[in-house]
């Protein structure tokens, strides 16, 4: 008997004779999607575990074994959620806080304690541990490859004090260090820029077109007309040809780190 659902769910692929790539594409899933969930990286959601019973001619078993998910997001963010987990690439702009999948759990606790209206504290660590689960895409060491572009204003708006800003700078920092994201700061020298009215997260997959997704206040929207994703990948390029390169991008988190635990 398989020890995990990733373990269970190979078992079946291959008792059927395909191959991940195979599974994929009668599934309407990614490859690396699959790969993900037979490491135990990922879980499918309950659509995704429909479908791969469908393909395996498993009947509803691996929707059944499905784990329930304690999934605490806006309904406007769902889909948004679920292409995050399949995508191969991600570039992410903030104007105002560090992106969900770069929090610490104590930056990230102070941002969902700012709920209008308030939460109830339970409510509020569900949102947490579904917050931090979405993060865990990053212990995959290779993908999603993914880009953060910060406005200036994401490091000087103190959210949660200032030991949870310096852990939270630091966090960025050995992400940045490690190679395993790409981070790049929009100075408020620089003025206006073409992103500066968005929270804007573009993706990519292996085998579907790309799409973005914009949020504003209590709304978001993915975006997956070609010629809309392609202006809003323009309007990321053009910021980011203006941003301060890796190095010195780095240079500033960790000096503002500094100035936030002298501070504290």
């Amino acid at each position: 008997m398989a020890n995990t659902y990733g373990d269970w769910l190979r078992q079946q692929r291959e008792a059927a004779g395909l191959t991940q790539q195979e599974l994929a594409e009668r599934a309407v899933m990614t490859r690396s999607h699959i790969a993900h969930i037979e490491a135990g990286r990922r879980m499918p959601s309950r659509e995704d575990a429909r479908r791969l019973d469908k393909a395996l001619n498993t009947g509803n078993v691996l929707s059944s074994f499905l784990p329930e998910e304690e999934v605490a997001v806006p309904d406007y963010f769902e889909a948004a959620r679920q292409f995050e987990q399949q995508a191969v690439m991600i570039r992410e702009f903030a104007l105002s806080f560090v992106p969900g999948i770069l929090q610490t759990a104590g930056y990230a606790r102070s941002v969902l304690g700012m709920s209008f209206p308030r939460v109830s504290d339970e409510e509020c660590d569900r949102r947490l541990v579904t917050r931090l689960e979405r993060a865990k895409i990053l212990d995959d060491p290779v993908t999603p490859a993914v880009w953060a572009l910060l406005d200036e204003a994401v490091l000087r708006r103190q959210i949660g004090g200032p030991e949870i800003m310096a852990e939270q700078l630091k966090h960025l920092v050995r992400l940045g260090e490690s190679g395993r994201i790409q981070v790049h700061l929009l100075p408020f020298t620089l003025g206006v820029h073409p992103l500066l009215s968005n929270m804007l997260t573009l993706m990519w997959f292996e085998d579907q077109p790309p799409v973005a997704y914009a949020e504003g206040l209590r709304m978001g929207k993915i975006h997956d007309v070609p010629s809309v994703v392609q202006d809003l990948q323009h309007r990321y390029d053009w910021a980011l040809g203006n941003a301060l390169p890796l190095k010195e991008s780095l240079a500033l988190l960790r000096a503002t780190a500094r100035d936030y635990e002298r501070h504290d």
